[in-house]
Parts: structure tokens; C-alpha cells; sequence
């Protein structure tokens, strides 16, 4: 890991690009698209329980805010593939 400041803005970017990746997916519905934004949330997902697990309470409410994105997210895909 680099510094913490990085940290927490790589789990912005990631949270971001799978929110851009699900919503295109969802909308083009191709086979190979949702499995990138699969991919995307996936990474997204394992940054953001490794960033939780090194946080203060001061990176809590950052935190749960992705989390939130990155929920949104999953449940879309989930949706989208069943």
C-alpha cells in the first residue's frame, strides 16, 4: 500500500469506475460487459474491506458513503444478470 491518502483516493476511483462500468452494462446488457463490471465491482469491493480494516473512526463516514455506491452497485448487477 502507499500512502493512505492514495489509499482512500483509490477506493473513490474504483467505487466510480464500477458505478460507470454497471451502468453501462446494465444498459447494453452484453455478456461480456456485465463480466467487466463484475470484475470492476469485485476489485472495488476487495480495496474498499482492506481500506476498512486499516481505518479511524475519522475515515468511517468516507468509508460507508463508498460502501453505500459500491451496494447500489452489486444489487444493480445482481438484478441485471438474473
Amino acid at each position: 500500500m502507499g500512502s493512505e491518502v492514495n489509499d482512500f483516493e483509490e477506493v473513490k476511483f474504483r467505487v466510480e469506475t464500477a458505478q460507470k462500468m454497471v451502468g453501462s452494462a446494465t444498459i447494453s446488457m452484453d455478456p461480456d460487459t456485465l463480466e467487466h463490471a463484475t470484475t470492476a465491482v469485485e476489485a472495488a469491493r476487495s480495496h474498499l474491506e482492506i481500506m476498512k480494516s486499516v481505518a479511524t473512526d475519522l475515515d468511517e463516514p468516507f468509508l460507508m458513503n463508498e460502501e453505500k455506491k459500491l451496494s447500489k452497485c452489486e444489487h444493480q448487477l445482481h438484478e441485471a444478470k438474473h
